[in-house]
């Protein structure tokens, strides 16, 4: 029976996917673990350590299916670790063969290398995912590259900017960190075979060329050292996840703010039923942006972890790696969960341009305040421009009115600009900056990367 989320019947799906669930489900990872000693003695047959027809013979017997699981689930319980429990079971699965399986390894060289090859596995879910979610993006930003609505800091309206350029700036985050993912792999998919303390001293001369066989057998790169007790290959990769479904929380906030019945600006596509609430027929929760956001607090937490796995005692520790077997499968499958509800949330977004106009108008033009302010300047001075434009806007928020009317009515004002002017400074249309230009780019750079 499940106790976490990302097994629960009820909540599996909604905080993971299958797909991801099934490249860190037990089953995997015991497959994961055959595969390595499988390439094990294919490696060490073609660097002549043990004969040739033990490793067609460890090849060809050595079978998940035929496993006793539950055997293996008690003595993994006694022993502490799966892969001696897994080794009698292939021992006796490969007959004469069986006294070269595991020749050489240590646990720990076989976990290692099984937890990198699900990290494969899970890395190309994510990339592909990724994938998605850039081109998602990327048709959001040139869509509504030039729909101008409130920009916002403090919470409160700032200065005008395009809806393109806030998406852009989502999607200048994915596509960092799609290069962050392409330029790890270099450094953590890399093989694991190193012996009792990582020294190969039981394979002698040979240690290294089979290190080597080895990994190339796998499709992993060699290891210039050992890594035993060096993991800041996997606390990389769980930060990166970090940095990742941080940028998800990040958006799924501005997701939620802009669904917000006051702001009302965008919504979650909508399917019948979905963020019903059981008393208020009325309701349409933001059910993707908080499983979203929800997820980037669980793997924050799991990369603080990793972080602190890291400090691993003398040549092999005594705890800290056992603290990864929690945080990277779950890293992963929340990961999964957060781009999944990414995709759908952001792939049918619901954006009101026409309410976007509406709370761009709230102000009634203190808005673009500094666009009057910057204009007035040359001819007043900075500070005097400042002073006078503070002093009008005072007058909107104290008596009503717009931004318009008020500086028409300051003589140190109307002296320098006319109406005409005036009312095309105060339209927030008319102040967007270099907006468009920048989702220009980022749409270019998301463009030359995919």
């Amino acid at each position: 029976m499940a106790a976490t989320v990302i097994d629960s019947l009820l909540f599996r799906d909604a905080f993971g996917t299958p797909a991801m669930r099934e490249v860190f489900s037990d089953q995997s990872l015991i497959r994961r673990y055959i595969e390595a000693e499988i390439a094990l003695a294919r490696a060490e047959a073609a660097c002549g350590v043990i004969p040739a027809e033990a490793a067609e013979a460890i090849a060809r017997d050595c079978s998940f299916e035929a496993l006793d699981l539950d055997l293996l689930r008690r003595e993994t319980d006694i022993v502490g670790y799966p892969i001696l429990p897994l080794v009698h079971q292939l021992v006796r699965q490969c007959g004469e063969a069986g006294r070269y399986v595991h020749w050489g390894a240590t646990t720990q060289d076989i976990m290692d290398t099984a937890s990198v090859l699900q990290i494969r596995a899970g890395l190309e879910i994510v990339e592909a995912d990724l994938a998605a979610l850039r081109t998602i993006l990327a048709d959001l930003s040139a869509r509504y590259r030039d729909t101008p609505m409130a920009g916002r800091t403090h919470l409160q309206q700032a200065l005008p900017v395009t809806f393109g350029y806030k998406t852009s700036i989502w999607l200048a985050m994915i596509d960092r960190h799609a290069v962050r993912l392409e330029e790890l792999k270099p450094r953590v998919l890399v093989g694991q075979f190193a012996g009792a303390a990582g020294t190969l001293a039981s394979l002698g001369a040979e240690g290294l060329h089979v290190q080597e066989a080895f990994c190339l057998e796998l499709g992993l790169g060699a290891p210039a050292s050992t890594w035993h007790v060096a993991r800041d290959g996997f606390a990389e990769v769980v930060n990166l996840l970090a940095l990742v479904t941080g940028t998800l929380g990040k958006i799924a906030l501005d997701i939620m703010l802009m669904a917000s019945t006051e702001f009302a600006e965008v919504a979650e596509p909508f399917v019948t039923g979905r963020g019903a609430s059981s008393t208020m027929p009325q309701k349409r929760n933001p059910i993707s942006s908080e499983l979203m956001l929800a997820a980037a607090k669980g793997v924050r937490q799991q990369a603080g972890l990793m972080l602190d796995a890291m400090v691993q005692d003398f040549e092999r520790a005594t705890g800290p790696w056992h603290a990864e077997w929690m945080a990277i499968p779950e890293s992963f499958v929340l990961t999964a969960g957060a781009l999944h509800q990414a995709k759908f949330a952001l792939g049918g977004l619901i954006v009101d341009e026409a309410r976007m106009r509406e709370n761009l108008g709230i102000s009634r033009g203190l808005i673009v305040a500094e666009a009057v302010m910057m204009a007035l300047a040359p001819r007043t001075g900075r500070q005097q421009a400042h002073d006078l434009v503070y002093a009008a806007c005072r007058v909107v928020d104290e008596r009503g009115g717009t931004l318009a009317e008020a500086l028409m009515a300051v003589p140190e004002v109307t002296a320098h600009l006319d109406r005409a002017a005036i009312d095309r400074l105060t339209d927030p249309a008319n102040y967007l900056g270099s907006a468009p230009e920048m989702v220009d780019r980022v749409l270019s750079g998301a463009a030359r990367g995919r």
